[in-house]
C-alpha cells in the first residue's frame, strides 16, 4: 500500500482502498505524506496562475516548484519502497500531525 499511494493518483485511490481492509502503521504513514504532497501541490498551482505572468523570474520559481514537488515525491517513494517511515523534508512532519486522524 505504501509504494502504490506514490503511483500516480489512482494508485492512491487504490491503496486507499486496500488499507480499509488491512491497516497498517506502514500505510497509514505514507498515506499521510501523500495526501500531504497531493494538498501543496494544488495549493502551489493555484500560486502558479499569479507567477505565470511575471516572465523569466515567474517561470523560474514554477520551475523550482515543480522540481522541488518531484523531488519530495520520489524521496518518499524511497522510504515506502524500503520500509522506512521516514517523513518527507520540510512539511512531512507536519502531514502527519495534520493528517493524525485519517487513515488511522
Amino acid at each position: 500500500m505504501a509504494i502504490l499511494s506514490y503511483i500516480t493518483l489512482i494508485g492512491f485511490v487504490v491503496a486507499i482502498i486496500l488499507h480499509t481492509s488491512k491497516k497498517t502503521p506502514l500505510g497509514a504513514f505514507h498515506l499521510r505524506q501523500v495526501l500531504g504532497l497531493i494538498v501543496t501541490g494544488m495549493a502551489f498551482g493555484m500560486c502558479v496562475i499569479a507567477l505565470v505572468f511575471i516572465p523569466i523570474l515567474g517561470w523560474l520559481v514554477i520551475a523550482a516548484g515543480w522540481i522541488s514537488m518531484l523531488v519530495l515525491v520520489v524521496m518518499g517513494f524511497i522510504g515506502a519502497v524500503t520500509g522506512q517511515q521516514k517523513p518527507v523534508p520540510v512539511l512531512g512532519e507536519h502531514y502527519q500531525k495534520w493528517f493524525a486522524n485519517v487513515f488511522t
